[in-house]
């Protein structure tokens, strides 16, 4: 800022120019009064010229005398110009180096702001794809669920039929076999001399055959053990459904020997089934081979 005793240019050098007019004016005053009350004298030129020597020295020395004044204003301004020139300038550079500081304080705001914006940005996209990952995941696992729901119950309903066929063919079967049964109860109930001779003929050769049949299937699955020797015999029991699977073969009397009696007795398990027994009515099945005993002696039972 500016001093108050300090002056513009144009107020150092006014009242000097007001002084030198006015001193100029005044010479110029006494001039023409002393020229107007000068006597006249003879004409003599070289005092004339003389005075108007003097009278231009006069004035010379008049017009340079303002001029001096002002160049004087001039030098005593200077000094108070470059120090008003040095505080305009220092003023001028702390005004540069606040804005360039505050341009400076900006340029870090913005930065600071596009990378919190930037890092705003990839935290909502970071976590959009959790988000999207995770509904991705429970919508997978409700899927699985339902898929596993579904397999679960198709299972049941499948088993549940199966249970329900196999029910019904087991009633179907049993149905007709009571339904025969019944039928020869009542053929034999008519006749019971002549069913019953037919019956006993008829169940002999079936017998028989049956026992062949049997007693082949047995040597077919019979290991002989070292310890058989020919003479021995055993009696087994066995238990049969009407469909022909031996449900059990057990000993009824030993031969002595057991590893010959556990051999006879694993042979009848391992023939497991003889569909032939279902040529068989239900009533000759019961009678003749619901409960059988056999007898086995290894000259029967060799390979």
């Amino acid at each position: 800022m500016r001093h108050l005793s300090e002056r513009s240019p144009s107020e150092s050098y006014f009242w000097p120019v007001v002084w030198a007019l006015s001193l100029h004016l005044l010479m110029f005053v006494l001039l023409f009064v002393s020229f107007q009350f000068t006597p006249e004298l003879p004409p003599a030129r070289p005092i004339i010229q003389t005075t108007l020597y003097q009278l231009k020295s006069q004035s010379r020395a008049t017009t340079q005398t303002p001029q001096k004044i002002a160049g004087e204003a001039k030098k005593t301004a200077a000094p108070s110009n470059q120090v008003e020139q040095l505080e305009t300038k220092k003023v001028e550079q702390q005004k540069q180096a606040a804005a360039a500081k505050a341009a400076e304080q900006k340029k870090v705001a913005e930065q600071k702001k596009a990378e919190a914006t930037k890092k705003a940005a990839e935290q909502k996209k970071q976590a959009e794809i959790a988000k999207k990952k995770s509904e991705q995941e429970k919508k997978k696992a409700a899927e699985e669920a339902k898929k596993k729901a579904a397999a679960e119950e198709a299972k049941k309903k499948a088993a549940a039929e199966a249970a329900k066929k196999k029910a019904a063919q087991e009633a179907s079967r049993k149905a007709a076999e009571d339904k025969k049964a019944q039928a020869l109860a009542e053929l034999l109930a008519e006749n019971t001399e002549y069913q019953q001779a037919l019956a006993d003929t008829v169940g002999d050769q079936v017998a028989g055959n049956l026992d062949d049949l049997l007693i082949k299937l047995v040597s077919e699955q019979w290991q002989r053990p070292p310890s058989a020797r020919n003479g021995m015999s055993v009696e087994v029991l066995i238990e049969m459904l009407p469909d022909g699977t031996i449900s059990n073969a057990s000993v009824t009397r030993s031969s002595g020997d057991l590893p010959f009696d556990n051999s006879a007795v694993a042979a009848v398990r391992n023939v497991g089934r003889i569909q032939e027994m279902q040529q068989l009515d239900r009533a000759t099945f019961d009678a003749m081979y619901r409960k059988r005993r056999v007898i086995f002696k290894p000259e029967d039972l060799s390979l």
